[in-house]
């Protein structure tokens, strides 16, 4: 009998393991999705990964939601160029996911060149079965 429970714990913590390793899965190609669209200022693919009550921050305070985040990228008002992402940790904990990474970016905003060096918090939202971003904060890092 105590093998049995020994066994059944096992198998259930396994199983719970599994889950979350194929659910980090899922938000890792997420934000990787979203690192793209980001370059590329699809309209589509970015009304599509995110909730319509994003909180989308900036490092220099400002605060946008879906509209101006989706506009801002879309018109390329806020134009990247490259984007590479360092030191990904995801954390997936029932229905919220999230990921810290560092940012690492060259932007034309303007016509004006430029670097970003950012840390940046995501917080991705689970609502049925689908996944999308409702929060991202980011702050300036110097190395």
């Amino acid at each position: 009998m105590k093998r049995t429970i020994i066994l059944f714990t096992f198998t259930i913590m396994s199983l719970i393991a599994a889950a979350q390793t194929k659910e980090e899965t899922k938000i890792e190609k997420l934000t990787e999705k979203l690192r793209i669209s980001m370059i590329s200022g699809n309209k589509t693919d970015l009304e599509n990964l995110v909730w319509d009550n994003l909180t989308y921050g900036h490092s220099n305070g400002k605060i946008e939601d879906k509209a101006a985040f989706v506009h801002a990228l879309s018109t390329k008002k806020s134009d990247f160029k490259t984007i590479e992402l360092s030191e990904i940790a995801v954390t997936v904990a029932g229905k919220t996911a999230i990921v810290r990474h560092i940012l690492r970016a060259d932007t034309n905003d303007g016509g004006i060149p430029g670097k970003v060096n950012l840390g940046i918090v995501l917080v991705w939202e689970k609502r049925g079965d689908e996944w999308k971003l409702l929060a991202r904060r980011s702050f300036k890092i110097n190395y």
